[in-house]
């Protein structure tokens, strides 16, 4: 098996995760709000989901993304 192919990482790191689980959370606020009719929180949880793709970039370029300088390397 050869090991040229270079791996991106797949999103393993804690720039990716946060952003995730943040606009995983807006998601669900967002589906549930729009359940009730809350259409306010509707609002807020699509600005929250475009804050946690803001966040994730932030993070990686400070360091906490795929190879970042903040991120122990990890053999598999």
């Amino acid at each position: 098996m050869s090991t040229d192919i270079s791996d991106p990482g797949h999103g393993h790191s804690p720039a990716a995760w946060i952003a995730v689980v943040i606009m995983l959370v807006a998601f669900s606020i967002g589906t549930v709000a729009f359940f009730f009719a809350v259409e306010w929180l509707v609002w807020a949880s699509a600005v929250l989901l475009v804050l946690g793709a803001i966040v994730g970039w932030a993070l990686a370029k400070a360091g906490y993304g795929v190879g970042g300088a903040r991120v122990p390397a990890v053999e598999h």
